[in-house]
Protein backbone atom coordinates (compact mmCIF):
# COMPACT_ATOMS: atom_id res chain seq x y z
CA UNK A 1 0.00 0.00 0.00
CA UNK A 2 1.25 3.46 -0.80
CA UNK A 3 1.84 5.54 2.33
CA UNK A 4 3.37 8.74 1.08
CA UNK A 5 4.69 10.22 -2.13
CA UNK A 6 6.98 7.61 -3.65
CA UNK A 7 6.98 5.35 -0.57
CA UNK A 8 5.53 1.85 -0.48
CA UNK A 9 5.25 -0.30 2.65
CA UNK A 10 4.44 -3.98 2.92
CA UNK A 11 4.01 -3.92 6.68
CA UNK A 12 0.57 -3.97 8.13
CA UNK A 13 -1.15 -2.60 11.18
CA UNK A 14 0.89 -0.74 13.77
CA UNK A 15 4.06 -0.23 11.73
CA UNK A 16 2.12 1.03 8.73
CA UNK A 17 0.37 3.65 10.87
CA UNK A 18 3.66 4.75 12.42
CA UNK A 19 5.28 4.93 9.00
CA UNK A 20 2.41 7.03 7.66
CA UNK A 21 3.00 9.64 10.37
CA UNK A 22 6.67 10.06 9.56
CA UNK A 23 8.03 12.14 6.69
CA UNK A 24 9.13 9.84 3.86
CA UNK A 25 12.58 11.44 3.62
CA UNK A 26 13.65 10.36 7.13
CA UNK A 27 16.41 7.79 7.15
CA UNK A 28 15.80 6.56 10.67
CA UNK A 29 12.89 5.90 12.97
CA UNK A 30 12.18 8.81 15.34
CA UNK A 31 8.85 7.73 16.82
CA UNK A 32 7.95 6.20 20.19
CA UNK A 33 10.49 3.44 20.85
CA UNK A 34 8.83 1.78 23.84
CA UNK A 35 5.64 1.41 21.80
CA UNK A 36 7.62 -0.41 19.10
CA UNK A 37 9.12 -2.77 21.68
CA UNK A 38 5.63 -3.48 23.03
CA UNK A 39 4.34 -4.17 19.52
CA UNK A 40 7.22 -6.58 18.88
CA UNK A 41 6.75 -8.21 22.29
CA UNK A 42 10.37 -8.05 23.44
CA UNK A 43 12.99 -5.71 24.82
CA UNK A 44 15.50 -4.49 22.24
CA UNK A 45 18.74 -3.25 23.87
CA UNK A 46 19.68 -1.29 20.77
CA UNK A 47 16.41 0.64 20.76
CA UNK A 48 15.84 1.71 24.36
CA UNK A 49 17.18 1.29 27.89
CA UNK A 50 13.67 1.26 29.33
CA UNK A 51 12.17 -2.12 30.24
CA UNK A 52 8.69 -3.11 29.13
CA UNK A 53 7.64 -3.37 32.77
CA UNK A 54 4.10 -4.43 33.52
CA UNK A 55 2.78 -3.45 30.07
CA UNK A 56 4.25 -6.37 28.15
CA UNK A 57 1.29 -6.53 25.77
CA UNK A 58 1.04 -4.72 22.40
CA UNK A 59 -0.09 -1.08 22.41
CA UNK A 60 -3.57 0.03 21.48
CA UNK A 61 -7.14 -0.52 22.56
CA UNK A 62 -7.13 -4.25 21.77
CA UNK A 63 -3.48 -4.91 22.60
CA UNK A 64 -4.09 -7.08 25.66
CA UNK A 65 -6.18 -9.56 23.64
CA UNK A 66 -4.24 -12.71 22.71
CA UNK A 67 -3.83 -13.30 18.96
CA UNK A 68 -2.33 -16.17 17.00
CA UNK A 69 0.26 -15.13 14.44
CA UNK A 70 0.48 -16.67 11.01
CA UNK A 71 3.79 -18.00 9.72
CA UNK A 72 4.22 -14.84 7.67
CA UNK A 73 3.41 -12.72 10.74
CA UNK A 74 6.09 -14.46 12.80
CA UNK A 75 8.72 -13.94 10.08
CA UNK A 76 7.70 -10.30 9.65
CA UNK A 77 8.03 -9.67 13.40
CA UNK A 78 11.51 -11.21 13.45
CA UNK A 79 12.56 -9.01 10.54
CA UNK A 80 11.12 -5.95 12.27
CA UNK A 81 13.04 -6.83 15.47
CA UNK A 82 16.29 -6.89 13.50
CA UNK A 83 15.42 -3.69 11.69
CA UNK A 84 14.46 -1.76 14.80
CA UNK A 85 17.30 -3.08 16.96
CA UNK A 86 19.96 -2.04 14.44
CA UNK A 87 18.16 1.15 13.37
CA UNK A 88 17.83 0.31 9.67
CA UNK A 89 15.36 1.35 7.04
CA UNK A 90 13.54 -1.22 4.93
CA UNK A 91 15.74 -0.58 1.89
CA UNK A 92 18.93 -0.88 3.95
CA UNK A 93 17.94 -4.28 5.33
CA UNK A 94 16.87 -5.48 1.88
CA UNK A 95 20.23 -4.45 0.43
CA UNK A 96 22.09 -6.22 3.26
CA UNK A 97 19.96 -9.34 2.81
CA UNK A 98 20.72 -9.50 -0.92
CA UNK A 99 24.43 -9.12 -0.18
CA UNK A 100 24.24 -11.86 2.46
CA UNK A 101 22.35 -14.11 0.05
CA UNK A 102 25.06 -13.71 -2.62
CA UNK A 103 27.81 -14.72 -0.17
CA UNK A 104 28.96 -18.34 0.11
CA UNK A 105 28.36 -18.42 3.88
CA UNK A 106 24.89 -19.24 5.27
CA UNK A 107 22.58 -16.28 4.64
CA UNK A 108 21.46 -15.76 8.25
CA UNK A 109 24.98 -15.86 9.66
CA UNK A 110 26.30 -13.53 6.96
CA UNK A 111 23.41 -11.08 7.52
CA UNK A 112 24.19 -10.94 11.25
CA UNK A 113 27.88 -10.43 10.46
CA UNK A 114 27.08 -7.51 8.14
CA UNK A 115 24.80 -5.96 10.77
CA UNK A 116 27.38 -6.35 13.55
CA UNK A 117 30.12 -4.79 11.41
CA UNK A 118 28.31 -1.45 11.04
CA UNK A 119 30.22 1.37 12.77
CA UNK A 120 27.26 2.54 14.86
CA UNK A 121 26.73 -1.02 16.12
CA UNK A 122 30.42 -1.46 16.96
CA UNK A 123 30.37 1.81 18.94
CA UNK A 124 27.29 0.52 20.82
CA UNK A 125 28.75 -2.95 21.43
CA UNK A 126 32.07 -1.43 22.58
CA UNK A 127 30.15 0.26 25.39
CA UNK A 128 30.53 3.89 24.30
CA UNK A 129 26.75 4.48 24.12
CA UNK A 130 23.71 3.13 26.01
CA UNK A 131 21.71 2.33 22.85
CA UNK A 132 22.35 1.92 19.13
CA UNK A 133 20.39 5.15 18.60
CA UNK A 134 22.82 7.04 20.85
CA UNK A 135 25.77 5.35 19.13
CA UNK A 136 24.46 6.51 15.76
CA UNK A 137 24.28 10.07 17.09
CA UNK A 138 27.87 9.85 18.40
CA UNK A 139 29.01 8.81 14.92
CA UNK A 140 26.91 11.45 13.11
CA UNK A 141 28.34 14.20 15.32
CA UNK A 142 31.92 13.12 14.52
CA UNK A 143 32.73 11.97 18.06
CA UNK A 144 34.27 8.77 16.68
CA UNK A 145 37.59 8.28 14.89
CA UNK A 146 38.00 5.24 12.66
CA UNK A 147 41.69 4.47 12.14
CA UNK A 148 42.52 8.07 13.09
CA UNK A 149 40.01 9.67 10.70
CA UNK A 150 36.84 11.47 11.81
CA UNK A 151 33.84 9.76 10.23
CA UNK A 152 30.14 10.58 10.35
CA UNK A 153 28.57 7.71 8.41
CA UNK A 154 26.99 5.13 10.75
CA UNK A 155 26.79 2.42 8.08
CA UNK A 156 30.55 2.23 7.43
CA UNK A 157 31.59 -1.40 7.60
CA UNK A 158 34.33 -2.07 10.14
CA UNK A 159 37.06 -4.57 9.22
CA UNK A 160 39.13 -6.73 11.57
CA UNK A 161 42.03 -4.70 12.95
CA UNK A 162 40.30 -1.30 12.65
CA UNK A 163 40.81 1.05 15.59
CA UNK A 164 37.77 2.92 16.88
CA UNK A 165 38.53 5.81 19.23
CA UNK A 166 36.40 8.52 20.79
CA UNK A 167 37.60 12.11 20.37
CA UNK A 168 38.64 13.96 23.55
CA UNK A 169 35.45 16.03 23.59
CA UNK A 170 33.31 12.87 23.53
CA UNK A 171 35.18 11.35 26.48
CA UNK A 172 33.84 14.16 28.67
CA UNK A 173 30.17 13.54 27.81
CA UNK A 174 28.45 12.24 31.00
CA UNK A 175 26.45 9.60 29.07
CA UNK A 176 29.63 8.21 27.52
CA UNK A 177 31.46 8.15 30.88
CA UNK A 178 28.53 6.32 32.46
CA UNK A 179 28.41 3.78 29.62
CA UNK A 180 32.14 3.10 29.73
CA UNK A 181 31.87 2.34 33.45
CA UNK A 182 28.73 0.21 33.09
CA UNK A 183 28.13 -0.99 29.49
CA UNK A 184 24.53 -1.80 28.49
CA UNK A 185 25.62 -5.17 27.04
CA UNK A 186 28.57 -7.45 27.64
CA UNK A 187 31.36 -6.85 25.11
CA UNK A 188 31.51 -9.59 22.46
CA UNK A 189 34.67 -11.70 22.18
CA UNK A 190 35.47 -10.33 18.71
CA UNK A 191 35.84 -6.82 20.15
CA UNK A 192 38.88 -5.89 22.23
CA UNK A 193 39.05 -2.67 24.24
CA UNK A 194 42.29 -0.96 25.30
CA UNK A 195 41.65 1.18 28.37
Amino acid sequence: AAVGPGLTWRASGFFQTLAARKAPSMSRYTGPRLKVMRALGCELPGLSRKPLGERDYPPGQHGSRARRKSDYGVKLMEKQKLRMNYGLTESQIQRLFLEAKRAKAPTGAKLLELLERRLDNVVFRAGFAPTAVAARQLVRHKHVLLNGLAVNIPSIRVRPGDAIVLVDKARRIPMVLECIEQPALARPEWLSCDG
